[in-house]
């Protein structure tokens, strides 16, 4: 692992590596040190997606207000750097206040020199605002939640984002929904200015008390700590009231702001229920609610939330090809009366626009110019399934041996997959769906209620292979090579830059080799009565 506090560093790092391979994927983790679990599980999950995993410590005094704690929070970045180096980080970017804003922006230090001395003491600096060219976010996010009471924290932190994602340039981006306004932000950020960079939000990682972890919680005693957990509870009984039926935002905060009073020593600052991408104020959760709580425990200022979710189930079902996933999914569909999600059409459907209009597929900006412009349309309905684009039905079009044979370029296409990923997201908004591929529980639908991944051994999903092709006439190949052409794809699906194979952390494996599909059927549906209930028919959610 490498540490380093120069600019210069850091990019002669990045650019050798991507020299080497130019589409190495970089994972980037913004923090201001002081690491925990919490930012230890954000660590984990770039080391899972990424070649490169870069870990920025600075504690920016941008964000902090003149009243705040920037000279008392907890920085040890030695300890720092042996927790990164435990979880397999590749380098650390840790830049005292000079390097991030210059000497023109930094009115404490004499020189250069000096400054560079006092990496690890930025308590002393003071940051010239007027010299800096800073970001401002959207007023309508920045000026609720924590926003009311720290004017100018999210422009600061914005400002320290934006000029770490220019300086990394990573492919993910990763941070807590714990700070749910500060991700929001984020990622309008990213949109707004066109940002090559997938903003990813992890879950919240709590202590065994259902505390949420934050660097923070150092300052609380033992006694503290137990009086801090009314923010969870309060979220939890939010979350009972929400299930109970009552999808009000007076209900829900009723119960949660009920909670706290039960714990004197919890002062409440503020608790809300928002739009969780654009934090305006909902009165009703229609499709989805962010309850967010702020309070003070001592002098120690908390923050937590939860998401109120007002839809049907998902189901994800990812797993390696040829393990059965496509027959499985329509089946277990139909069996939990949700509506399955046909992934593979949406390629097909793009495919064949391309064919249509004379689009090379092997010319990918074209493509992505091609896609820019286009719009599906999805009826879920079994009895009447259909699918448009640009208005055109091309449910039985799609079908053709002309779409079969190019569908698998067409896929392999990134601003395909940013397309229809986007688009599979938006079926998705209101759930009562089953969906299955390769990233569907770990990128499409993170949050799903359910996540499986199918698999069976190389054998077996060869042998079945063999099967479908001597019903089919063409079984002209042996075992010995399907298995090695089967080897190989798994390979490179968990290898690919785009949408590699992996398993969600919390999916559960279901192993085929000696099951029938209805068997696996039967154990999905088992899954999902004890995880989520039994299922309820189609009609009573129209």
């Amino acid at each position: 692992m490498r540490l380093f506090t120069a600019i210069a560093a850091l990019r002669c790092y990045l650019n050798s590596q991507k020299s080497a391979a130019p589409h190495l994927t970089v994972g980037l983790v913004p923090t201001m040190g002081a690491l925990h679990r919490g930012h230890l599980s954000l660590i984990q999950r770039a080391r899972q997606e990424n070649a490169i995993v870069v870990v920025s410590i600075f504690v920016n005094p941008l964000q902090f207000g003149p009243r705040e704690d920037f000279q008392d929070y907890p920085r040890n970045l030695e300890q720092d750097q042996l927790l990164c180096s435990e979880a397999g980080v590749d380098a650390i970017f840790a830049p005292p206040a000079t390097e991030m804003f210059g000497n023109s922006g930094v009115n404490s230090l004499r020189d250069s020199f000096a400054a560079r001395a006092e990496t690890h003491k930025t308590a002393q600096t003071q940051i010239q605002l007027s010299s800096l060219t800073q970001v401002v976010p959207p007023p309508a996010m920045t000026s609720v939640l924590c926003g009311l009471v720290r004017p100018g924290h999210f422009q600061g932190v914005a400002t320290i984002v934006t000029k770490l994602l220019s300086l990394v340039q990573p492919t993910k981006a990763y941070f807590g929904q714990k700070d749910a306004q500060q991700l929001a932000i984020i990622r309008q950020l990213a949109v707004d200015f066109n940002l090559p960079v997938e903003i990813v939000g992890c879950p919240i990682a709590r202590e065994e008390s259902g505390l949420a972890m934050s660097s923070r919680n150092q300052y609380l005693t033992a006694e503290q700590k137990q009086q801090a957990c009314a923010l969870y509870r309060a979220l939890q009984q939010a979350s009972k009231t929400f299930a109970s039926g009552d999808r009000t935002a007076s209900a829900a905060l009723a119960a949660a702001r009920a909670e706290v009073a039960r714990e004197p020593a919890v002062k409440l600052e503020y608790a809300e229920l928002v739009d969780p991408e654009t934090l305006a104020p909902l009165q009703v959760v229609e499709t989805a609610g962010l309850l967010a709580v702020a309070a003070r425990v001592g002098s120690t200022r908390l923050i937590d939330n939860i998401i109120l979710l007002n839809r049907r189930p998902i189901v994800a079902i990812d797993g390696p090809a040829g393990a059965g996933k496509s027959t499985v999914t329509r089946q277990a569909a139909k069996a939990l009366s949700l509506f399955y999600l046909d992934t593979g059409a949406m390629y097909r459907a793009l495919t064949w626009l391309a064919l249509k209009t004379g689009t090379p597929i092997s010319d990918e900006c074209a493509i992505a110019e091609l896609v820019s412009y286009s719009y599906l349309e999805y009826n879920l309905d079994p009895g009447a399934l259909t699918l448009k684009i640009n208005g055109e039905d091309v449910t039985e079009a799609i079908r053709s041996l002309e779409v079969t044979s190019r569908v698998s370029e067409m896929a392999a296409i990134p601003a395909v997959r940013q397309f229809l990923v986007e688009e599979q997201r938006r079926c998705g908004k209101k759930g009562g769906i089953v969906a299955e591929g390769r990233d569907i529980g770990t990128n499409v639908f993170p949050d799903a209620e359910l996540k499986i991944f199918l698999t069976a051994s190389v054998q077996e999903r060869s042998r079945r292979r063999l099967l479908q092709l001597k019903e089919s006439d063409r079984a002209n190949i042996s075992l010995a090579q399907l298995e090695q052409d089967i080897a190989l794809r798994d390979e490179m699906d968990s290898t690919r830059e785009v949408a590699p194979l992996r398993k969600a952390a919390d999916a559960v494996e279901i192993q085929t080799d000696n099951l029938t599909a209805d068997e696996v059927i039967d154990r999905i549906v088992g899954l999902y009565k004890q995880r989520i209930g039994p299922p309820h028919p189609k009609k009573d959610f129209d």
